[in-house]
């Protein structure tokens, strides 16, 4: 039995850079990031006052207004991406074809947004102040059920709760899926919403965040040694995900074929990584293993690069245990100093910027970087984008409790 073969065919996206392909990716190679001063809700007394917020959002460009009445901010995110990445990819969903076409989207936190104003509610009217749609709109799995509704995509149907690799892992169950016949298009990506009060209040409880309130444009920076805390970002990533030959007989545009998918588990603490990278080393292996694809035929690895000290230390071991040697000469960015970091969604906006760096020829830098930790010494791609010949690319996410997820993809 020949394996089928999936491509990705659409891309869409809520970011704090951008909501269309042209927006996110000019400001990803001229340099220009999304993070600023928290203006949702007053801050002034919170260890952290910055973050990457999503900016120019006009709901109702993407959604009917009753509808996203009934909708946590994460899951209009996800709608509106969901529709601009199957408008991209020029698919019409027929009566005929709906089952076979199925929707698979996660998230972190899920409608913390609509749970902290229901329970502000709560506790001025009592239990009779809750919303019949308090629940609904608050659950993780909504924006993979709404997306379903909206576009009325009937195929397998579901959401991946890991963290901050929830968005990769989504892909990657999404390429199984498709792999195993049980449907012929995925529409699959991450959503995240999660910059509210209690939220960044409890992340700086645990002293995630950077402090670095000053000087928010650079603030986050991976892989130096004045890296303090990651910051917080929001928005989704959606991808259309289509079996090749499904997408040839529609004579669909193919940006890239998705040709590995690893996940792992580092099993050994709640919220910090395995200091020896073996958790990440393995996802990295898996997915190269599942592609067919040898590690020096890696040109650029698009990092979770958090620049949080535990993570990029560690992903740095975990990238070097396996590409050994190659490691140093193949490129390794990160683009959370451009979109902060989406949690749930990071894996899915990071595997857009993969995409468009294969299509591109060209690696966003990682911006910030300035002093490079002597621990963190591959290269990171500081200063202006590069351009190189690309053929394959990997895109990996690391997760509270250990999740570990890593995505190869390769151009046609």
């Amino acid at each position: 039995m020949t394996a089928r073969r999936v491509v990705i065919t659409g891309l869409g996206m809520i970011s704090p850079i951008g909501n269309n392909k042209k927006d996110f990716w000019t400001s990803l190679i001229e340099g220009r990031g999304g993070i600023g001063h928290i203006d949702r809700f007053d801050a002034s007394d919170f260890p952290t006052r910055i973050a990457a917020q999503v900016k120019d959002f006009n709901v109702q460009d993407y959604i009917p207004r009753k509808d996203a009445r009934r909708m946590d901010l994460f899951v209009q995110y996800a709608c509106s991406a969901a529709r601009i990445a199957v408008e991209d990819a020029g698919l019409q969903l027929t009566a005929g074809e709906a089952p076979r076409v199925g929707v698979w989207i996660g998230s972190g936190i899920g409608g913390i947004q609509t749970f902290e104003e229901q329970h502000a509610k709560m506790l001025q009217k009592g239990v009779n102040g809750l919303s019949p749609f308090f629940i609904p709109m608050m659950i993780s799995n909504m924006a993979a059920g709404q997306v379903a509704i909206m576009l009325g995509a009937r195929g397998p149907n579901g959401c991946t709760v890991t963290a901050c690799a929830s968005g990769s892992n989504s892909l990657g169950e999404a390429l199984q899926l498709i792999r195993l016949g049980k449907a012929d298009v995925m529409i699959a990506g991450g959503s995240e919403a999660s910059i509210t009060p209690v939220a960044v209040g409890g992340f700086c409880a645990m002293k995630a965040l950077s402090t670095a309130n000053e000087d928010p444009a650079r603030a986050c920076r991976p892989f130096d040694i004045k890296r303090d805390g990651f910051i917080m970002g929001e928005g989704a990533a959606i991808l259309v995900l289509e079996e090749m030959e499904h997408a040839l007989r529609r004579g669909a545009r193919i940006y890239a074929e998705l040709v590995g998918y690893g996940a792992s588990a580092d099993a050994v603490h709640m919220v910090q990584p395995d200091i020896e990278g073996r958790g990440a080393a393995l996802a990295f292996s898996m997915a190269l293993a599942d592609a067919g694809i040898k590690p020096e035929e890696v040109d650029y690895i698009n990092a979770h690069g958090t620049g949080t000290e535990l993570n990029d230390q560690v992903e740095t071991r975990a990238i070097k245990s396996v590409f050994a040697e190659h490691s140093y000469q193949m490129m390794v960015s990160s683009t959370k100093p451009y979109t902060g970091h989406m949690l749930g969604a990071a894996g899915a906006i990071e595997l857009i910027a993969s995409v468009l760096s294969l299509v591109n020829n060209t690696v966003p830098p990682t911006l910030n970087l300035e002093e490079p930790d002597p621990i963190c010494d591959l290269d990171y791609v500081p200063g202006k984008a590069r351009q190189k010949e690309l053929k394959v690319v990997l895109s990996d996410s690391l997760g509270f409790g250990g999740h570990n997820a890593a995505l190869v993809i390769r151009k046609i």
